[in-house]
């Protein structure tokens, strides 16, 4: 009966080093699978069969240790390796990578699980999908304003390309340039009689200006040399030559504007429905000085209505979209979710996992704040699974096999022999 204890460990090794192959051929098969982890399998020994109990040392004599025979092995345990994978850049706007040790959360079957895959696409709600899965990327989301507010809760992210950037009129125009310090007094053109042909300091400049519904206007800035020294008049015509605004400006000695900026110009009435316009010319940066007029808006707030050119995800995964009205507008923040034990996750397939009694509870927060993560943009992990141990253990686990099974046809030879005793 003793040659029947080894057959039994020989049938443990064999089956824990077939479980170890089977370990193996998972991470070797999924070695370019995205976001993989891979899996490695621990071996502990089983129970021993007691043949002499220890005994302890007396005055008479020494103690005796106990004489036990082990009867195999099992497999304790098969745990995930979390390790970080490589991170390959894709050029993918929906494609999203972690660095660090957090998950995406994910949505399937109205249900939430985590995941390192960060394969998305848009289905055809707009909402950011596993691509091939469907499971929808969490975060939180803004509202119209693009103001992610405290404490919100975890939503599908969408990105509803139709969207739209509401227009802004124009309420500021900055203007820039140089008025010759030496130029004449400017005299208008009249036909006379006699005629007379203008001269003088002049120096104009059309702007693009914008009403409350996104329509365009053109208003003209015109700076005449004035007769007292240092002294230009101003004038804001409209697309009929109408004048809408005038003023003076007068500069210092060292050519800055001295008085007369910001010039307030009335309220335009407009006769498309749009508000008034309210527009404020700021000539702070232009100066007088020796040398050719010139004059040129240096910046015009306001813009029209402008539809979403495109979207990106930063590395705190914030969603930005941007319009073709030069606008951008934050969306939403992808979140990530932390665990004390990642190793404790339950797989689920397809790259899934979700909570144990082992995990801990999942901690969610926003990457590159209080995660210990962060998101890596038109990038994706690539698996972890190092090929040359997994080749190293697979002839470990060979050999394992085979050593195993060495000791069952040796047991069973001597049982052979040990029934051939009677012939």
């Amino acid at each position: 009966m003793g040659f029947l204890r080894s057959l039994s460990a020989g049938v443990t090794g064999l089956r824990n080093n077939t479980t170890m192959m089977d370990t193996i051929g998972n991470n070797v098969a999924n070695i370019n699978t995205i976001g993989f982890k891979s899996s490695r399998v621990l071996f502990g020994a089983l129970f021993s069969q007691t043949l002499r109990g220890a005994t302890g040392p007396t005055n008479t004599s020494g103690g005796v240790d106990p004489m036990q025979i082990g009867l195999g092995s099992s497999v304790e345990t098969i745990e995930n390796n979390f390790s970080q994978g490589s991170i390959e850049s894709t050029g993918n706007d929906s494609d999203l990578a972690i660095q660090g040790t957090g998950f995406f959360v994910v949505k399937s079957g109205g249900k939430n699980l985590y995941t390192r895959v960060g394969s998305f696409e848009r289905d055809a709600n707009g909402n950011l999908v596993m691509s091939g899965i469907g499971a929808v990327l969490q975060g939180t989301v803004a509202n119209a304003q693009g103001v992610i507010p405290p404490g919100a809760s975890l939503q599908d992210i969408n990105i509803d390309v139709s969207r739209t950037s509401a227009p802004k009129a124009t309420d500021t125009v900055k203007m820039s340039g140089n008025l010759d310090a030496s130029a004449a007094t400017y005299v208008p053109a009249s036909a006379g009689p006699p005629p007379v042909a203008e001269s003088g300091g002049k120096a104009m400049s059309a702007l693009t200006v914008f009403d409350s519904l996104g329509d365009k206007h053109t208003l003209t800035v015109t700076l005449t040399k004035d007769a007292p020294v240092n002294t230009w008049d101003y004038a804001v015509t409209d697309e009929n030559n109408a004048t809408v605004g005038t003023g003076t400006l007068t500069f210092n000695s060292d050519g800055t504007v001295a008085t007369g900026s910001p010039g307030v110009i009335p309220a335009i009435t407009l006769t498309n429905g749009a508000d008034p316009l309210n527009i404020t010319v700021d000539f702070a940066n232009v100066t007088q000085d020796q040398g050719d007029a010139t004059l040129a808006p240096q910046n015009i707030n306001g813009y029209g209505i402008g539809t979403m050119s495109g979207w990106s995800v930063d590395q705190n995964g914030f969603i930005t979209a941007s319009f073709t009205n030069g606008q951008l507008l934050k969306l939403g923040q992808v979140m990530l979710a932390e665990f004390n034990n990642p190793g404790g996750l339950a797989s689920s397939g397809n790259g899934l996992y979700d909570i144990s009694p082992n995990s801990g509870i999942a901690s969610i927060s926003a990457p590159g704040g209080n995660s210990r993560s962060q998101i890596v943009p038109d990038s994706l992990e690539q698996s972890n699974v190092d090929l040359s141990q997994e080749f190293t253990q697979m002839i470990i686990a060979q050999r394992g096999f085979e050593a195993n099974a060495k000791v069952i046809t040796t047991s069973d030879t001597i049982l052979d022999d040990l029934v051939n005793l009677k012939r």
